[in-house]
């Protein structure tokens, strides 16, 4: 804790917020002055938290109570010193702390995301691998609505109007917000934000923001903390941001398009590429645990009701699991780069999954493509959105069936973990599934 007190004390802390992600990726935790947070030196929450679902409510009892003590008791978060940001936008001077979070014997909790993005860290670096991610964050910029029967409309920009059209990698467009991102850019770089350009992307006031590469943990760290961040610009600035994969009627959904490739950590050289600068082995079987293993986890790349409006053919969403080379028709794309860049760009997450399942869930399904030694499809040449192969689930429903199936996933991830997500993300859809849509009421009313 002495790097930890010296930072708070340098930088002049006066609150902290204590923060976990739940399986939702909503931050949850706790805000203590900064002399409270040294002298306890950790938090505690309690273990429902790890379980309630993205409206607030909990899974059913018998599930519940098969992971979690009768007695709701609490578990134990410690700070991560290497996780610690500034807030520029509150009022006091406020660190956001990172925690991880352990049982009272010490044992890290599975159904913690971080926990979960560490354990597959962990195959990798015992192998002598080091995983490299570089994510891209699409997102909408709305008008604020206190109604949510209302469809979200475009926010008006500087210029007093609204955006008509899609305005694909306008530089005008995205200037029309310009002091919004002017504050966003301000507050990543105070906080130590890996970001780099900005895009108009298709949907109106629809944007992307990438990431440097790096390491996965601390990607996911950041990806984390830049959502809020967003959202705090959007709001000082008179508008919504959101993540949703598809908050839009008619427009392209948002996605958190994920780059991952791998260094052996002895030589510092990437392993997807073979002596002679051509694809090697590795790249492929890595490849292939993507096609084959990413339709099973589909859940942590596609988690809400939601995430799969987005994937609809000719709406710049991937389909299918395909691969090719600057094929922006396939699921998985392989960007023209230098052999040493050489890297395989997951199209599937949204940007509505929760950051830190999203990498570990790529990166996983990668790892068993190694160790298994799978061989991927051919390429495809030209366009792919008619090719659907491996299948992927049309719906939330089947596929967290098909997830509760997959026994890779509660070997490498803990049986905890695989029976709560599900359970967390049913729970979700039994509450989505009570709501009447505006759908239901102007085709069905009067007709049927």
């Amino acid at each position: 804790m002495n790097k930890l007190k010296k930072w708070l004390k340098d930088n002049k802390i006066t609150e902290v917020e204590c923060v976990v992600s739940d399986l939702s990726g909503i931050a949850r935790g706790k805000i203590a002055p900064v002399d409270k947070f040294i002298n306890e030196g950790e938090m505690r929450l309690p273990e429902s938290v790890l379980l309630q679902t993205v409206t607030g409510d909990y899974v059913d009892d018998d599930i519940y109570y098969s992971l979690l003590d009768e007695a709701d008791i609490d578990f134990i978060c410690k700070p991560d010193e290497d996780a610690v940001y500034l807030l520029p936008w509150t009022i006091e001077e406020t660190a956001q702390i990172i925690h991880d979070s352990y049982d009272k014997m010490g044992n890290p909790i599975e159904l913690a995301p971080r926990n979960v993005l560490k354990k597959v860290l962990k195959l990798y670096a015992d192998k002598g691998w080091q995983p490299v991610v570089a994510p891209e964050m699409e997102f909408y910029l709305t008008a604020r609505s206190d109604d949510p029967d209302l469809p979200l409309q475009a926010p008006i920009g500087r210029s007093g109007l609204k955006e008509t059209g899609r305005q694909s990698f306008s530089i005008d467009a995205a200037n029309e917000f310009d002091p919004l991102f002017e504050d966003m850019y301000e507050w990543c770089e105070g906080q130590g934000l890996a970001i780099d350009t900005l895009i108009h992307e298709e949907g109106m006031a629809q944007m992307e923001i990438n990431f440097r590469h790096g390491d996965p943990l601390q990607l996911a760290d950041q990806i984390f903390v830049f959502k809020r961040t967003l959202r705090e610009a959007a709001l000082k600035h008179n508008v919504v941001a959101t993540f949703m994969a598809k908050p839009i009627t008619n427009e392209p959904g948002s996605a958190m398009h994920l780059h991952q490739s791998i260094i052996d950590v002895e030589t510092k050289k990437n392993i997807f590429t073979s002596q002679d600068g051509t694809m090697s082995s590795l790249f492929l079987n890595h490849i292939a645990g993507l096609q084959n293993y990413v339709p099973e986890m589909l859940p942590m790349f596609a988690p809400n009701v939601n995430s799969f409006r987005r994937f609809l053919p000719d709406t710049s969403a991937p389909v299918n699991m395909e691969w090719g080379e600057d094929n922006r028709t396939c699921g998985l794309r392989v960007p023209n780069c230098t052999p040493q860049s050489r890297r395989v760009e997951n199209r599937l997450p949204g940007a509505d999954a929760n950051c830190y399942l999203a990498i570990a869930a790529s990166l996983l399904c990668g790892y068993i493509g190694m160790v298994e030694e799978l061989k991927p499809s051919p390429p495809v040449q030209g366009r792919g959105y008619e090719l659907r192969s491996p299948t992927l689930p049309y719906t939330l429903e089947a596929a967290l069936e098909r997830m509760e199936n997959c026994d890779k996933v509660s070997h490498y991830l803990g049986e905890s973990f695989a029976k709560g997500f599900i359970a967390v993300k049913r729970a979700e859809q039994e509450n989505f599934k009570r709501v009447i849509s505006s759908w239901e009421r102007e085709f069905l009313l009067l007709t049927v």
